[in-house]
């Protein structure tokens, strides 16, 4: 019962989100509440709401996909247990979090709802009670407070301007705020190199990770740069080079990963890298559209892939699945859908943004490397989906499939086949409604048709390449599968980090030492001391007593 209520409750937020979103954008219009707590000198410490057509669109695409999270994780997860309202509590405080998030511009509320991602992310992450499980959420909390640090060190350096709106604020030490913030977002987002952590994500149920790598924690990082733009200069290679650098290392990890869950986190990795690559651009409209509709399509994969899993007894690896098609027709139609749009196949929600997204980066006049690497990346992309389509859907039975139990049209069923509608449509409805101010691109036919000659060119070489071995290596193989081997660099590079912040605490220590801290330390050894004197001082005097007393006898 309580989960229906929590659907229903999210459900009228979408709608109520979704008009006033609608009303700010047709209104071109901006409202910011201010809610003063309390004044310390000329600091004043205020919460800001920031209500635009931006913020209500996300919110909505936020309360449509944890609503349908929620209904489907009523039957996933088990509705009688007590572990399930845990649970639904845990995803209800993440939404809250993200919440936080996404309606302030203020630095002091942006770390609440950041700190309020990574912790709960963490007790999501280590759901299930097993050492994998705890590690995993270990790797996912150090990782992501790592990157609070620069938002820590940005509300230290920017409490001279005597407050924390950096939509005001035109900051002096741009370049340097910059950095700080570049930081905290690479690895919310996973880029390299903190890329090592959002795999082992993995760990939480799979409506946690459709919720996760859908529209919360991942794309906290990149909404986060779009309401930085003004900060950061774009048309940097470098930082191109990295996202694309990026989006070519998941794909090439997806591309021979066979845990299910896994090639599905590689695929949003790749996904945030190009994200952030339309960032550097300066797309950062173009960019805003992709995350919204990689949310809807890539909450759909997820919750295909934990069907598979859940009538497949807890089984994730590819090679053991296979003729889905005919025992699940059903999910297997909104998976087609889902990773179909993920390719940018015309006309799913995810063509209309990919597609302007390559064509914008055409017209930018780019360097040589960057548009092979862009194209090739594109390319992977295909390659890891219809690797991924083959062995779920079309690959001959195994011994796991013959154990099948067929099922009926139940709510994990109801809650994909509304976002495969929602996937479908979403695309060209939200290109009509908003109706982005774009310059209009002219390309000749045959450029126009050349992205869809690498769809189907990626779609004949993928074929061609599962049924050959050659060049694959134990090492190459190796190489891709570990995240070209930053699982094992990235642990040393955060020991590092946390063995020097431990040696500039003790070096910093003498001064609390000789201060108030001193006085706690030594309180209680010179009250033992006293005791103890005391103690040999009492003793003493009866001795004197006694002695006294002999001596007049």
């Amino acid at each position: 019962m309580m989960s229906f209520i929590y659907f229903g409750s999210l459900s009228f937020f979408f709608f109520f989100f979704f008009l006033l979103g609608l009303y700010f954008l047709m209104n071109d219009c901006t409202v910011m509440l201010e809610y003063s707590i309390f004044g310390l000198g000329s600091i004043e410490f205020i919460y800001l709401i920031l209500v635009d057509w931006v913020s209500m669109f996300f919110c909505c695409l936020i309360m449509i996909i944890s609503s349908m999270v929620i209904l489907y994780s009523f039957q996933y997860m088990g509705s009688l247990s007590y572990s399930y309202v845990r649970f639904l509590y845990l995803v209800v405080l993440f939404i809250l979090s993200m919440f936080l998030l996404i309606i302030s511009p203020n630095l002091i509320s942006i770390m609440l709802g950041w700190d309020g991602l990574g912790l709960v992310s963490f007790c999501l992450v280590v759901y299930y009670n097993s050492m994998s499980s705890y590690l995993s959420g270990m790797i996912t909390c150090l990782t992501n407070r790592l990157g609070d640090i620069g938002i820590l060190i940005c509300i230290g350096w920017i409490v001279s301007y005597g407050d924390w709106h950096f939509v005001f604020n035109n900051f002096m030490y741009k370049t340097s705020i910059f950095w700080l913030i570049f930081i905290s977002c690479f690895t919310k987002s996973a880029q390299i190199p903190f890329s090592c952590w959002l795999p082992a994500a993995m760990a939480a149920p799979t409506p946690v990770s459709a919720l996760v790598h859908s529209s919360t924690l991942v794309t906290a990082g990149v909404y986060l740069m779009i309401r930085f733009f003004n900060l950061f200069f774009y048309m940097n290679y470098f930082f191109m080079f990295i996202s694309l650098l990026t989006v070519i290392m998941s794909s090439f990890c997806g591309l021979f990963e066979f845990d299910l869950k896994k090639v599905v986190a590689y695929s949003t990795l790749s996904q945030l890298g190009l994200m952030m690559f339309s960032l550097f651009m300066g797309l950062v409209d173009l960019s805003y559209f992709h995350l919204l509709s990689h949310a809807v399509f890539k909450s759909l994969l997820f919750l295909c892939s934990g069907i598979f899993i859940y009538y497949m007894g807890d089984v994730q690896d590819i090679r053991m699945l296979g003729c889905m098609c005919k025992l699940l027709p059903l999910t297997s139609s909104c998976f087609n859908i889902s990773w179909l749009s993920l390719c940018g196949i015309p006309f799913l929600s995810g063509f209309y943004s990919k597609d302007l997204l390559v064509e914008h980066s055409l017209n930018s006049g780019l360097s040589l490397l960057i548009y092979l690497l862009m194209y090739f990346s594109l390319c992977l992309t295909i390659f890891y989906s219809f690797r991924l389509f083959y062995y779920s859907l079309i690959m001959g039975s195994s011994f796991f499939v013959l154990n099948f139990v067929f099922n009926s049209f139940d709510y994990m069923s109801l809650s994909v086949f509304f976002l495969s509608m929602f996937s479908v449509l979403f695309g060209c409805l939200f290109n009509w409604l908003v109706s982005f101010d774009l310059v209009f691109v002219y390309f000749p036919i045959y450029v126009k048709l050349m992205i869809l000659f690498i769809i189907f060119f990626s779609l004949w070489f993928i074929y061609e390449f599962m049924s050959l071995n050659f060049f694959l290596s134990v090492c190459y193989l190796n190489f891709n599968s570990y995240m070209w081997f930053l699982n094992s660099l990235v642990p040393y590079l955060y020991k590092g980090i946390f063995i020097y912040g431990k040696g500039m605490f003790n070096l910093l220590f003498w001064g609390e030492y000789y201060g108030i801290m001193g006085m706690t330390y030594l309180f209680p050894y010179y009250s033992n001391l006293f005791q103890l004197v005391f103690m040999g001082g009492f003793n003493f005097i009866l001795f004197l007593m006694m002695f006294s007393f002999l001596f007049v006898l």
